[in-house]
């Protein structure tokens, strides 16, 4: 055989074995299609565009074998409605807050966070290293789900109201719009709380049917419009110091993926945890300069209504702890972790913070 002959033969050898070993490395990779569901609308790019963009990683990190398709709030089912559809297996996964759900369970409000609980760096930090993701996941077995974090909004704004707020009086009757244990400590305090999806909220608060309501912060606020509605934009939304979102996964439908798959997509979650705070982060700053150029007045809650509210949330928490082991569990556990970290994020973060605050004029 001459020596060009011999070449070519093996070059068609080698070309051979890669097309038969294609299809077999493609056969132990299956393609799988999931549908999510998110508790938001689509004009709420950053909440709504974390589902989006864990969905674009997955698909990227899988070269297209495994596919997520979103859907917003009210496509499939109502944005307070996604765990049960997932569930029941309606769908195999959904992006939302688990405060949604404190009706099933009060522990799952610990997962997104609590009033007077912790910031959105110590909220991942519990879930990761201290019992939370261990706790809560605990709990989210019981209705055949488990749940990853996959997002953060951080410390959130206390939201728009038509009245300016000057005691705790000014809290009485006052119909307010807030999700998870917030609307149960300030119904201590006389508010009316009333949990509304975001695509709900404006016309709500235009008809009256609301007399504040809180979302996120002034990315969100801004394109709900609540500013058009509301005159008074309060600071800090104390019961959300770093809401944390998760991806809700059925347990069937997460033990039938390959483990590739279930690695990619529990690495997904923190690529989009982080994309989402860093959105937020970058964004938040902007939209509240254009909301006070248009007439917003911004305000800070009064310290009678923060110490009244701080009161309250640690009744409901005594009352919670009694009634459900797992919130008490997860509560104890929270509770301790952030007696621990406060002292050093004092010494270290918040004065390096509070001093770049001062001096932000001179750099």
């Amino acid at each position: 055989m001459s020596r060009r002959r011999m070449l070519g033969t093996a070059a068609l050898a080698g070309a051979g074995a890669g097309l038969v070993a294609a299809p077999a490395i493609a056969q132990t990779v299956p393609n799988v299609r999931w549908r999510l569901t998110s508790s938001f609308p689509k004009q709420l790019d950053t909440i709504y565009g974390t589902a989006q963009m864990l969905a674009k990683y997955v698909s990227d990190a899988t070269d297209g074998g495994f596919q997520i398709q979103t859907f917003s709030a009210g496509e499939l089912v109502p944005g307070l409605q996604a765990l049960d559809a997932v569930q029941n297996g309606a769908i195999e996964c959904a992006h939302t807050p688990l405060y949604f759900y404190v009706g099933k369970e009060p522990a799952m409000a610990l997962g997104t966070g609590i009033p007077f609980g912790l910031n959105a760096r110590h909220q991942h930090a519990w879930w990761h290293f201290g019992d939370g993701e261990k706790i809560i996941n605990e709990a989210m077995a019981r209705y055949g789900t488990v749940s990853f974090a996959c997002g953060s909004s951080g410390t959130q704004m206390g939201g728009f109201f038509r009245k300016e707020l000057k005691s705790v009086e000014d809290l009485k009757g006052l119909k307010f719009r807030i999700g998870g244990l917030g609307g149960q400590v300030l119904a201590k305090l006389g508010v009316v709380p009333q949990q509304i999806a975001g695509g709900d909220v404006y016309p709500a608060l235009e008809r009256g049917t609301l007399d504040a309501a809180e979302f996120v912060g002034p990315y969100d606020d801004e394109k709900l419009g609540l500013s058009q509605v509301a005159r008074y934009y309060y600071a800090p939304g104390w019961w959300e110091g770093g809401a944390m979102l998760h991806l809700v996964v059925n347990q069937a439908k997460w033990a039938a993926l390959p483990k590739t798959y279930q690695a990619i997509l529990a690495n997904a979650c923190e690529a989009a945890n982080n994309w989402m705070l860093a959105k937020y982060d970058y964004v938040n700053a902007p939209a509240l300069r254009r909301m006070l150029g248009k007439g917003t007045e911004l305000r800070i809650f009064p310290a009678s209504i923060m110490e009244a509210s701080l009161r309250a949330a640690n009744e409901l928490y005594a009352e919670l702890s009694e009634k459900s082991p797992d919130f008490k569990k997860g509560y104890d556990s929270m509770v301790a972790y952030r007696a621990d970290v406060l002292p050093w994020w004092q010494l270290n973060e918040f004065n390096y913070d509070s001093f770049m605050v001062r001096t932000r004029g001179r750099i």
